[in-house]
């Protein structure tokens, strides 16, 4: 087997295969999961501006649900809801 040289390397940061996340289910890397409490929700969507997974389900412009195929648990949507009885917390529910 022959290495390739640095010529023939792709390099960092290049994006081989665009637009592919969807064919990877990432959600079973995670320890934690935010669990959803939808009678504390107000509904501001700062869970879904702030997710970096895409994993908050939105429908009629509300929050309905987690996307637990792709959520990593990184937690910043339980971080960022500004509920005084927060919509979202971390936790080992169901699907952590």
């Amino acid at each position: 087997m022959t290495l390739k040289g640095w010529r023939e390397s792709t390099p960092g940061g290049w994006i081989t295969e665009a637009g592919n996340a969807l064919e990877y289910k990432t959600g079973s890397w995670r320890t934690i999961a935010p669990v959803y409490i939808p009678e504390n929700c107000i509904n501001c969507m700062f869970c879904w501006a702030f997710c970096p997974d895409d994993a908050i389900i939105v429908e009629d412009g509300k929050m309905v649900g987690i996307n637990y195929d792709y959520c990593k648990g990184c937690g910043i949507c339980a971080r960022e809801c500004p509920a005084k009885n927060k919509a979202l917390v971390m936790g080992e529910g169901e699907e952590g």
